[in-house]
């Protein structure tokens, strides 16, 4: 039975970011068991809320971010919400923004000035090239890191121009890093009593992420210059796409042991036993042949499931290139939670992806739906020691902002 409660139980994030990492990252602390304050600004909110897919009014790109968050829209231009935004911080242990670097300075909000207020705050900033080096100041957003970094570089196809990942590889995984350098930051704290700042960086985080281009580069002394090939990995044969009747699945046999495997069931015992084939150098040399006795192969069967029926069999690992609707259907994901269900009070049953992470001891938070821009301003207000009188005179000034305040 999970009795133990969520590790970040107890935890106050005050999350002033916008569009994806800060959010992502912010969103995955609330899943942890960490209360988020969603700090946004007057009348237009964070930038997400206006990134499609749109269901009526309501973006779908900001219900996933932000659920399981409360709700502060602040004017921070006026003296009042400054001050409850300082307030807010003496009360928390975490602090999230992903704005250019030095840009929160002159609202009293860099690191310098939070940690005095709160010397225990851990303050993470994310931006695209960091707090330091020569491009610090400049703006970018997670295709730029994913270009810079060589990434988009090495796929694709040769002659034709790089084409875009299609999900936000740079902004994701530097949530997730961010995730990590927190929880590792709130642990520290526990020893030394005090906060720190965490600087990260999404163009670092790509080139964190290559795992054979920078070592075969730099090992070889320039000369390997890792390059586009197309659906399959040019140093590991046979690693890729291949096409079916149907379809595409792909195939990971770069092993010797399933190479062997894959060979006995595409080409029988007489390619298995080519020796050309037996190691994962002579399988590169001849690449070109063999992946199109692979792909020869697979043209042949009469569907994906019929492919993916022998190499199961063969003991070969493989796996249909699905499509979305594909996915949402799949008993796996299903079996694992990873489509999470809210019922949402204008647009019903809404479904989106779950974080992917379990405790055996604890529940992950059951997500309450994104907030409305300034939805949970009084409470919090109030939490923090303002008066019901002193609340109004915010909101009917403007420093505590909520669009049904505007449209009363």
């Amino acid at each position: 039975m999970k009795q133990q409660p969520l590790p970040l139980t107890g935890i106050r994030v005050v999350d002033y970011s916008h569009y994806l990492a800060g959010p992502f990252m912010s969103r995955a602390l609330a899943s942890m068991g960490a209360e988020v304050i969603k700090v946004e600004r007057p009348e237009l909110g964070d930038a997400g809320r206006r990134h499609p897919y749109f269901a009526g009014d309501h973006s779908g790109y900001f219900l996933q971010q932000n659920m399981g968050k409360k709700g502060l829209c602040l004017d921070l231009r006026q003296a009042q919400g400054r001050e409850l935004m300082q307030r807010l911080v003496k009360t928390s242990d975490v602090f999230v923004e992903n704005y250019r670097p030095g840009a929160l300075k002159k609202f009293g909000l860099g690191y310098d000035d939070l940690s005095r207020i709160n010397p225990r705050l851990v303050y993470c900033s994310v931006s695209a090239y960091g707090q330091t080096g020569p491009d610090a100041e400049r703006a970018g957003f997670g295709l730029i890191a994913e270009a810079k970094s060589g990434a988009m570089a090495m796929v694709g196809t040769p002659g034709e121009a790089p084409p875009l990942f299609r999900m936000p590889l740079a902004d994701m995984y530097t949530g997730a890093h961010g995730v990590a350098a927190i929880c590792a930051a709130l642990f520290g704290r526990e020893r030394s009593g005090e906060g720190q700042h965490l600087d990260l960086a999404l163009y670092d985080c790509m080139v964190s992420m290559h795992d054979f281009a920078v070592q075969a580069y730099s090992l070889s002394g320039g000369e390997v210059m890792p390059v586009r090939a197309g659906s399959d990995q040019p140093d590991s044969t046979v690693y890729g796409a291949f096409p079916a009747p149907d379809g595409y699945l792909v195939i990971a046999a770069q092993v010797d042991e399933i190479w062997a495997k894959l060979a006995r069931l595409v080409g029988g015992e007489a390619l298995a036993a080519d020796s050309r084939f037996h190691s994962a150098s002579g399988r590169n040399a001849h690449r070109a042949e063999v992946t199109g006795l692979v792909r020869a192969w697979t043209g042949a069967q009469p569907s994906v499931a019929a492919c993916m029926a022998a190499l199961e069999a063969a003991g070969v690992p493989a796996a249909q290139v699905q499509t979305i609707d594909q996915v949402m259907a799949d008993p796996q994901i299903a079996a694992r939670g990873m489509i999470l269900e809210q019922d949402h009070p204008e647009l019903g049953r809404i479904r989106l992806p779950n974080l992917p992470f379990n405790f055996s001891a604890c529940e992950k938070a059951t997500p309450s739906i994104a907030p409305d821009l300034g939805q949970h301003n009084a409470e919090i207000a109030a939490e923090l020691g303002f008066s019901e009188r002193e609340i109004e005179a915010m909101e009917a000034q403007g420093a505590l902002f909520s669009p049904r305040r505007v449209d009363a």
